[in-house]
């Protein structure tokens, strides 16, 4: 008789014995269900659209000719344009005088927001004497960082401004900031 863990009742005995059933093993295998499980991580990786980066594309300039060659730079009229300087504290000032008009209380300070810079690029375009050649020129300053030049090429989106520029300030500009902005630059600043 094969042995299946059951005792047979002895009929002849006066007390009885309990039956007792064998335990299985519970041990359950494990690999199947760890080869799904990485059958459904690559299925799901190929089939999941990944994000795309926003990215504002910049069309830089060429490189700059050898000196033999002269390149005929346009004259920006000053009605025409409108000069944002960036600070630091992530503070930006604008101006539209030439260089030599150029004072403290003609560079005006502004912010980021929605009634600061980019009120006063839509109302400098709408003054201008053709609205088709406006450009805005930006000038960071060492005082500014990466994201304060970011939120300016974004106000250029926003308001957009197709033809924008971005140089260096000028002497005068740089010292006229930093009496704007009470710094002193070695003696340049005025004192009063």
């Amino acid at each position: 008789m094969a042995d299946t863990g059951i005792e047979p009742k002895d009929s002849g005995q006066k007390g009885s014995k309990k039956v007792r059933v064998k335990k299985q093993s519970t041990n359950v295998d494990m690999t199947p269900l760890a080869d799904l499980g990485f059958l459904l991580i690559t299925f799901f990786m190929f089939t999941t659209t990944f994000s795309k980066p926003n990215v504002m594309g910049l069309n830089m300039p060429p490189k700059t000719p050898p000196d033999d060659k002269q390149i005929d730079r346009p004259e920006i009229d000053i009605s025409n344009s409108i000069s944002i300087i960036l600070g630091g504290d992530n503070k930006i000032y604008w101006h539209q005088q030439e260089q030599q008009d150029l004072n403290p209380e003609t560079l005006v300070e502004t912010d980021y927001s929605k009634d600061g810079i980019r009120k006063e690029i839509l109302i400098a375009r709408k003054k201008a004497k053709d609205e088709e050649k406006f450009t805005v020129i930006i000038k960071p300053t060492d005082d500014s960082n990466y994201e304060n030049l970011v939120n300016v090429l974004d106000e250029m989106e926003i308001t957009q401004s197709t033809r924008y520029g971005i140089v260096d300030p000028s002497p005068n500009e740089l010292s006229v900031y930093e009496q704007k902005t009470g710094k002193s630059s070695g003696g340049s600043a005025n004192n009063e």
